[in-house]
C-alpha cells in the first residue's frame, strides 16, 4: 500500500539475524440477510439487542437451524482459494465463558471443517508466492461488549451474536508485513468479487488475528508464537507486526523467554499488552454439537458453486485491456474494488466511452473518496447520471470545468445532470459573437498583456484567456476562447 512503511523481512540484532514467521486467522462476516442459526437480521447497526431472538441469545430449549446460504458462501470461498472440500462436515461446540457469549459455548467447526488445504497466490517484492490455507470453517459470531466509562460498567449488545462467520486459517507462510498485507488484500478482493462479504474492516466484517514468532535465520524449528488481537485496519496490522517482532527479539537478546499468549494491540499507543495465556483446543472442551446434523455436500452442489463463480480480478484486468483498450494501470486501479469495476462497466455500457469513464472514476471519484476517507462501496450515484455527464461534455453542452462541479453534485446527491445544468444556468456559451465581444473588452482593458504577448511572452495569452473565462463565469468553450484570443492578438 502506498505511503505505508512496513518492516523488512529479516532483522539483524547486534549478534544474530532473525526471521519473522507469521500466520493469520481471518474472520469474515458473511453477507447473508439472516443469522447462521436463526431468522434475525444481520444488518449492521440498529438499536442494541434489537436483532435478537431466543436462539441467538442462548435461551434454554431454543434450537439452531443452519442457514443454507452460509454453506454456499463458504463453499464459494473454498473453491476460489483452491481448497479441498470436506463433503462430510459437522459443527462442534467450543466451550468458554464470557459475557458476550450468551450460550457459554460457540458453535464452530474443529474436527471436520468445510474446507482445508488451499492456497492463494500473492505478489511480493521477490515475485509471486503461494500462501497456504490450513482450513476454512463456519462459525457464529459473539456479541459485543460496550464499556461505559461514565457509569463504570460494561453493557452487552447481542445484535452481532449469531452473525455467520467463516474463519480462514493460513499456514505460517508469511515472513513480513508486506506479505501479510498482500495476502489480506487478495483475500478481500476474492471475497468481495464473490459477493460473500463487503469485508469492511472499519465495521468489523473482516477481522484478522496475527500469530507471530521469530527465529534465527536458518533455524528449522519455529519460535514461540503470540496472537495479536484488536486489529481493524491494514495500517494497524502492519504496526502490530513491527511492534511484536521488535518485542520478541528484545526478549531473546536479553536471554528471556517469549511466552505463548494472546495480546491486545492498542493502535493509539502503538503497543500491546497481554490478555491471557494462549489456549489450546483441549482448553475449550470441543465436542460435536448434538442439535445440528452433519452437512452432506454432493458433487453436484460443488459443481453448481463452481459454475456460479464470477469473473475474478485477474480475468477482468486482461479483458479490460483487450475489450476496452485501456492501459494496464487503469485496469488494475478500476478492478482493485469490485464496486468500482461494476460502476465502470455499467457506465461504459451506457455511453461507450471507456477511457473517459476510466478518467472520471480514477481521478474525480477517487479524489472525493479519499478526501472523505470512504471506499468505492460507499458510492451511491447512478451510472446513468455519470454517463449523461460524459455525453454532455462530449457534445460541448458544458465544458470540463463546469462538468467537475456538476460531478460533485452527482457524487454527493445523485442529481440528474441535464436538469441541474439547466436550473443553475451552467450551459456552455459557444456563441462566437458573444465571446468575441467579451475578448475584445478584455484585450482593450489589458494593454500590458498585449505588449507582453507581442514581445514573445506566451503566458500573457494564458492570462487573457483566464480573464475571459472568469468574465464568462467558467461557462465558455475554452478551445473557442483560445482561438478567438489568439486571432485578436495577431491582428
Amino acid at each position: 500500500m502506498k505511503g505505508l512503511k512496513l518492516p523488512e523481512k529479516g532483522v539483524r540484532s547486534m549478534s544474530r539475524q532473525y526471521e519473522t514467521v507469521i500466520g493469520l486467522e481471518v474472520h469474515v462476516e458473511l453477507a447473508t440477510r439472516t443469522k447462521i442459526f436463526c431468522g434475525c437480521s444481520t444488518e449492521f447497526g440498529g438499536a442494541p439487542n434489537a436483532h435478537t431472538c431466543p436462539v441467538c441469545t442462548g435461551m434454554p430449549g431454543s434450537l439452531p437451524v443452519l442457514n443454507k446460504q452460509v454453506v454456499e458462501y463458504a463453499l464459494a470461498v473454498g473453491v476460489a482459494t483452491n481448497c479441498v472440500i470436506n463433503q462430510y462436515c459437522r459443527f462442534d461446540r467450543k466451550n468458554y465463558f464470557y459475557p458476550d457469549n450468551p450460550q457459554n459455548y460457540q458453535i464452530s467447526q474443529l474436527y471436520l471443517p468445510i474446507c482445508h488445504d488451499g492456497w492463494v497466490e500473492i505478489e511480493t517484492g521477490a515475485g509471486k508466492k503461494k500462501v497456504g490455507i490450513h482450513e476454512i470453517h463456519m462459525e457464529e459470531d459473539a456479541g459485543k461488549l460496550i464499556h461505559d466509562e461514565w457509569e463504570d460498567c460494561s453493557l452487552v449488545d447481542y445484535n452481532r451474536s449469531g452473525v455467520p462467520l467463516i474463519e480462514i486459517v493460513s499456514e505460517p507462510d508469511m515472513r513480513s508485513a508486506q506479505e501479510v498485507i498482500a495476502y489480506l488484500e487478495k483475500l478481500r478482493l476474492i471475497i468481495q468479487y464473490l459477493g460473500a462479504s463487503d469485508c469492511k474492516l472499519q465495521e468489523g466484517s473482516m477481522r484478522a488475528d496475527v500469530n507471530l514468532s521469530v527465529r534465527e535465520v536458518g533455524a528449522e524449528k519455529f519460535g514461540t508464537r503470540t496472537e495479536m488481537k484488536n486489529l481493524n485496519s491494514f495500517k494497524a496490522i502492519a504496526r502490530a507486526i513491527e511492534g511484536e517482532r521488535k518485542r520478541q527479539i528484545e526478549l531473546l537478546e536479553e536471554g528471556r523467554t517469549v511466552i505463548q499468549e494472546t495480546r491486545r494491540w492498542d493502535d493509539n499507543k502503538e503497543a500491546s499488552h497481554a490478555m491471557r495465556s494462549k489456549e489450546d483446543a483441549q482448553d475449550y472442551r470441543y465436542f460435536p454439537d448434538p442439535d445440528l446434523t452433519p452437512v452432506m455436500i454432493s458433487d453436484q452442489w460443488i459443481q453448481a458453486v463452481k459454475d456460479r463463480q464470477p469473473e475474478m480480478r485477474t480475468e477482468k484486468i486482461a479483458r479490460y485491456q483487450k475489450e476496452f483498450q485501456i492501459p494496464l494501470y487503469d485496469a488494475e486501479l478500476l478492478t482493485s474494488f469490485k464496486e468500482m469495476a461494476d460502476m465502470f462497466e455499467d457506465v461504459v455500457a451506457l455511453c461507450k466511452r471507456p477511457k473517459e469513464v476510466s478518467n472520471w472514476l480514477m481521478v474525480e471519484a477517487m479524489r472525493l473518496l479519499k478526501e472523505r476517507e470512504q471506499e468505492p462501496g460507499d458510492m451511491a450515484f447512478s451510472p446513468e447520471h455519470l454517463a449523461k455527464l460524459i455525453q454532455m461534455v462530449e457534445s460541448k453542452r458544458i465544458n470540463r470545468t463546469v462538468a467537475k462541479s456538476v460531478f460533485e453534485e452527482i457524487f454527493f446527491h445523485d442529481v440528474e445532470p441535464e436538469a441541474y445544468v439547466e436550473e443553475k444556468g451552467l450551459k456552455a456559451v459557444s456563441d462566437e459573437g458573444i465571446l468575441r465581444n467579451v475578448v475584445e473588452e478584455i484585450v482593450a482593458a489589458n494593454p500590458q498583456s498585449v505588449e507582453d504577448y507581442h514581445n514573445g511572452k506566451e503566458r500573457a495569452m494564458g492570462f487573457l484567456v483566464g480573464q475571459t473565462m472568469r468574465a464568462m463565469k467558467g461557462k465558455a468553450d475554452p478551445a473557442l476562447v483560445n482561438e478567438i484570443v489568439r486571432e485578436i492578438l495577431n491582428r
